[in-house]
């Protein structure tokens, strides 16, 4: 199983990125869908969240410029970020919980991640 995220680049400060991320291989289902971001010399800290069903969750300190989103056919997430800061530099990893054909659960399988960069 694979996750693969694209969509991350230089961008000036007051810009728009969308970040997506696609799953490929032996995958029956997925559920929960997340994206981390881990910025120069810190943690790695939660970012958002979107259920199967499409519920969505973010921390309270980023609520109103983060969007998750996702696409079940494609087997993939997205993440828009409005009004970038040059604070919102980091590299960003996707995650997710998925069931193989087994009806085995992984839970927090982790793609590579991408990176944005926020020029002030």
């Amino acid at each position: 199983v694979q996750l693969q995220a694209f969509g991350g680049g230089l961008v000036q400060a007051g810009g728009f990125l969308r970040l997506s991320c696609s799953a490929s291989g032996s995958i029956f289902s997925i559920n929960a869908m997340r994206w981390y971001r881990q910025p120069p010399g810190n943690e790695r800290k939660l970012v958002a969240t979107i259920s199967s069903g499409g519920r969505t969750n973010y921390p309270d300190s980023l609520k109103g410029r983060f969007t998750i989103s996702r696409d079940n056919a494609k087997k993939t997430v997205y993440l828009q970020i409005h009004s970038l800061k040059p604070e919102d530099t980091a590299v960003y990893y996707c995650n997710v919980d998925y069931i193989d054909y087994r009806g085995t659960l992984y839970a927090n399988y982790w793609g590579q991640g991408t990176q944005v960069t926020v020029s002030s």
